[in-house]
């Protein structure tokens, strides 16, 4: 069977257009705002250029609290459909790839946290299924369990508890929607990172990932479909399409714990991809200028699903799951401490003057203007 002819694929195509999405995200922000009024009978203040951050922060006195919703996105139909196959190969009867999938969950979570120099310590779980009878498969059950008790110790936060309901007819009967909530402190005040720290002259750095993550499945998913073998299309480093997608996502909270005192900034590089480097409002250029070579999972997409650099460096993380943004006189010492910890890490670029926010990714010739991302 040979592949299907393909045109080239972009994020919005798929149905995943933060063009339209964005504007949503920015009314809500809109009305939220007036409610912060609330949290003076309480004492707390918000930390108000938190809002269009990835976490919400309120300062609660002694320290600050960061709070944080987020959810898989749809990166569970890979581990069920990958699971359905295991089922049909011999030797292969057991495994249901859900518990690598709460970590991606929970990282999703905890990742935004960290982007503020919060160090989460609650999680709460919300899985909701379209039908009860999903919740029956003890098997499964196990590994989300496990799966997530396991994330939470990576992060060193407590499971706290969740929610679990069935929506029929919002929700397919055979599949379930993974989210959840988590709560960070930020102690000592000295850690909250926010986009006004940024300096110019400050250092990017990159901290690998560890693949996909949870972000751009959908595409991948389209692109899984024109492949003669699906998921079980092999990259050339033998391991199939839908294992490499399913690798859990890397959880960044132990390095930014480590490192928070000598950071300005932290982006976690999720959806809108490396046009989140210019997610604080300063006006700057972000100025990379070492790009590391793509892993070949980013390599296979671009490949079979047409996707031009700038739509794939645009939309995904390309092997870079998280930046940093520090004075150079930290970078070794950031350097040095992500290897201690098994990150990996390097220097790709610096923040520089501009009359305009825009990330300048000079090896490849992309620039992204201020006008591609409007999250706030």
């Amino acid at each position: 069977m040979e592949e299907k002819m393909k045109d080239s694929m972009t994020y919005a195509g798929t149905g995943v257009d933060y063009a339209a999405m964005d504007p949503f995200k920015r009314r809500m922000l809109d009305a939220a705002l007036p409610t912060a009024a609330n949290l003076d009978q309480y004492g707390f203040t918000e930390i108000a250029e938190s809002r269009g951050e990835s976490a919400y922060v309120v300062d609660v006195g002694p320290f600050m609290l960061a709070f944080v919703e987020e959810g898989l996105g749809t990166k569970n139909i890979v581990a069920e459909e990958m699971a359905h196959l295991a089922r049909a190969m011999q030797g292969l009867t057991g495994r249901t790839y859900h518990d690598g999938i709460m970590q991606c969950n929970l990282a999703m979570q905890v990742n935004d946290l960290s982007t503020v120099g919060a160090a989460p310590f609650v999680s709460m779980l919300h899985v909701a299924a379209g039908n009860a009878k999903w919740f029956t498969d003890e098997r499964k059950n196990d590994d989300i369990a496990m799966g997530h008790a396991a994330a939470c110790n990576i992060t060193g936060c407590v499971w706290g508890g969740g929610e679990s309901p069935t929506l029929r007819d919002i929700i397919f009967p055979n599949t379930a929607v993974f989210a959840g909530s988590s709560t960070g402190v930020i102690n000592p005040k000295s850690n909250l990172l926010l986009g006004s720290r940024i300096q110019k002259g400050d250092s990017i750095i990159f901290v690998y990932s560890s693949g996909i993550h949870a972000n751009g499945l959908t595409l991948t998913r389209d692109i899984a479909e024109i492949l003669p073998r699906g998921y079980l299309t092999e990259l050339p480093s033998g391991v199939t399409y839908g294992e490499a997608l399913l690798e859990p996502t890397t959880i960044y909270s132990p390095l930014v714990n480590a490192c928070a005192s000598m950071l300005h900034y932290a982006v976690n590089i999720t959806g809108h991809g490396w046009r989140k480097l210019m997610r604080a409002q300063q006006i700057f250029h972000y100025v990379i200028d070492t790009v590391p070579i793509a892993p070949e999972l980013f390599q296979f997409i671009q490949e079979h699903g047409g996707v031009s650099n700038r739509e794939a460096y645009g939309n995904l993380n390309m092997g870079v799951g998280y930046a940093f943004f520090a004075p150079q006189k930290h970078v070794q010492s950031i350097l040095q401490i992500a290897d201690s910890l098994g990150y990996g890490a390097d220097e790709a670029g610096y923040v520089e003057s501009g009359n305009s926010r825009k990330v300048i990714i000079d090896p490849l010739d992309i620039v992204y203007d201020a006008d591609e991302l409007k999250v706030r």
